[in-house]
């Protein structure tokens, strides 16, 4: 059994530490194949041939089948390269860039897609104008990441490292994302934002926690995403760039 090596805390070697758990269903990363299944809820269809989307911070691709049919091209952005070969393999367009310094044109995207990365850059202001700027006039702009309170440290690291088999340090809490501070960035740079908080259903946790527990893994394991009242922990943004 493989030994993953001590590292500091949010250090994006981990994911190659980690290369082989992106696809796996009961595996560190179940919750982002939840995610990017109600990330992928909030993108509309093409509107357009050639229509574009990037995904900013795509890890593994794990949104690209839940896009299948929508008519976008899809190109996925991630420093991690083991990552990105996985993506590619899922029919994503790969982009090794920084989250801070993307290699596109002003308004070249339809949507732009930032999928629980902001809480892992140190400069989130910057990766946020940029998925602005890719956005053209009355693009689409959607999101999930966890708020900085208390609320989030105890639940998306103390516990969710305890009970969920989340690595330990793949999050700096330092880092994480004030939604009302998110939501006026996003303003400043001509995108109106919206948010509301997510979790998982309780009985589908529930019954993923028992399967994982029992070593019953099933290739289908899913756990739906539903709305709650709360973005304390963990909440989702859809937002449009304003027309010219």
């Amino acid at each position: 059994m493989s030994v993953q090596r001590r590292l500091p805390a949010n250090d994006p070697r981990q994911y190659d530490d980690l290369a082989h758990e992106w696809w796996q269903p009961d595996g560190p990363f179940a919750m982002l194949h939840w995610l990017a299944r109600s990330r992928a809820a909030l993108v509309p269809p093409a509107a357009r041939p050639g229509a574009l989307l990037v995904d900013i911070g795509c890890g593994a691709g794990l949104l690209a089948p839940h896009l299948a049919g929508k008519g976008y091209r899809h190109v996925g952005l991630d420093l991690t390269r083991s990552a990105l070969d996985q993506a590619a393999a899922h029919g994503v367009l790969p982009l090794h860039a920084d989250a801070t310094a993307v290699p596109l044109a002003d308004g070249c995207a339809d949507v732009v897609a930032v999928g629980e990365l902001l809480e892992h850059v140190p400069d989130w202001r910057v990766a946020v104008a940029e998925a602005c700027r890719l956005l053209r006039p009355g693009g689409t702009l959607v999101l999930d990441t966890l708020n900085a309170t208390w609320q989030s440290r105890l639940v998306a690291v103390r516990l969710a490292e305890l009970f969920h088999g989340v690595p330990r340090g793949i999050h700096d809490p330092r880092l994480f994302v004030d939604d009302a501070t998110l939501v006026r960035e996003c303003a400043r740079h001509g995108v109106s934002l919206r948010v509301r908080g997510i979790r998982p259903a309780v009985s589908g946790l529930a019954g993923w926690l028992l399967r994982r527990a029992a070593g019953r893994s099933r290739a289908d394991a899913d756990c739906p995403m539903v709305p709650t009242w709360s973005t304390a922990v963990l909440y989702q943004g859809r937002g449009f760039r304003r027309a010219a």
